[in-house]
Formats: C-alpha cells, structure tokens, sequence
C-alpha cells in the first residue's frame, strides 16, 4: 500500500506543474500596427474602436529589432531566431539548383537543410543540418502589420527581400499536397500546392 501511494505522488507532482505550465499565458509579440481602419478601408482615429492599432498589446519589440551579425546571418532580438541575411540567395545547395530564385516545397525544405558555411555568403560556421525552413509561426513573426512591400519593420538589415510568398515548412493538414505559406508583400497567411514555386528563407534556432 505504502508503495503504491508512494507512486500515486510521484505522479501527482510531476503532473501539476505541467499543468500549471500549460496555463500560463503566452508572451505574445506586438503586431507592429498602430493604425485603425473603417469597413471601408480609410484610416479613423483609433479611440474607442478596439482595434490592434488602439490596443497595442503584447510584448514590446526590443530597440534594435535586429542584430547583423557580419557573418550572413542575422539576429532577431525579440524571438532569438536566426535568419540568412540574404531572403533570397540563388546558390545551389544539396544539388539543388535555386537558380530561379524560388523553388517547389519539397525542394525547399532540402534546400534549406543543407544549407552551410560557405554558401549564400555565410561564414558563420554552420553545417548541413543547422539550418531549416521556417515554420509557419517563425515565418510570420518577422512580419509587421504596419508595412508593406515588404511587411517587415523598417530597419531590417536583410537583403534580396521579395514581396512575394515564402514557404514555410508547415504542412496543410487538411489536404496532404498542400502546406503554408507568407506573403511577405503584405503579411497575409495562406495555402498552396506544394508543387507550386515560392521563394524560400532558412533559418536557425539561436545558440
């Protein structure tokens, strides 16, 4: 009995702060908008209307947004991702001719993966393996709803930008030929076919 009791607690306090852990709230980024919008699309003053450009909650972005770390790479200080300085370098990659500048989902998520040191002017040191296509979340974290062409804060040091739609490495659940992508040009969040060419911006977890 002693034993089983013994047990039962063992599992009760390993479980609680999972719990307690899953309920905190998440730290969430400002959107970036500061500016309310009628239906029909003019600008208003923001009192009183609720909307993301009244509210502005969230976490504020930190000053400077990004750091370029002179390597190819470069850092978002708000979410510690690391992003190749270049959004849309051309250079093969795993044997994958990127020439065009965009290429097909599949393509893509190897492309990216084999990405390293030497390539796209990277002399940071990484390997095949360190770098990813972004998720659908990271992918839209850059984004800053106040700009467009691109949506993206306005000191950003990245360079080769295209106002277009990016992939990203999350899959469309509904229909296994289809995953997510961002439109960089606005902001916007949609699906496509996965033989469809978009263009593509690796990424890598901050050390």
């Amino acid at each position: 009995m002693l034993q089983i009791t013994t047990i039962l607690l063992t599992i009760i306090i390993t479980i609680i702060p999972a719990f307690a852990w899953a309920d905190a709230p998440a730290k969430l980024p400002q959107t970036g908008q500061t500016t309310c919008y009628d239906s029909n699309g003019d600008v208003i003053d923001c009192t009183g209307t609720g909307q993301d450009g009244a509210t502005q909650r969230g976490v504020a972005w930190p000053s400077p947004r990004f750091t370029d770390n002179n390597n190819g790479t470069v850092t978002d200080n708000l979410t510690g991702l690391i992003w190749l300085k270049n959004a849309n370098c051309t250079d093969t990659v795993a044997g994958i001719d990127k020439s065009s500048g965009y290429l097909v989902w599949a393509d893509a998520l190897a492309w990216s993966n084999g990405l390293a040191d030497g390539a796209c002017g990277l002399t940071d040191g990484s390997q095949a393996g360190d770098w990813q296509l972004p998720n659908r979340k990271e992918l839209t974290s850059l984004i800053d709803r106040s700009q467009h062409s691109p949506a993206l804060p306005v000191e950003h040091p990245f360079t080769a930008v295209q106002s277009n739609f990016y992939w990203s490495s999350s899959a469309y659940a509904s229909n296994a030929y289809d995953a997510w992508y961002v439109d960089v040009d606005y902001g916007g969040v949609n699906y496509s076919n996965e033989y469809s060419g978009y263009y593509v911006w690796p990424v890598r977890v901050g050390q």
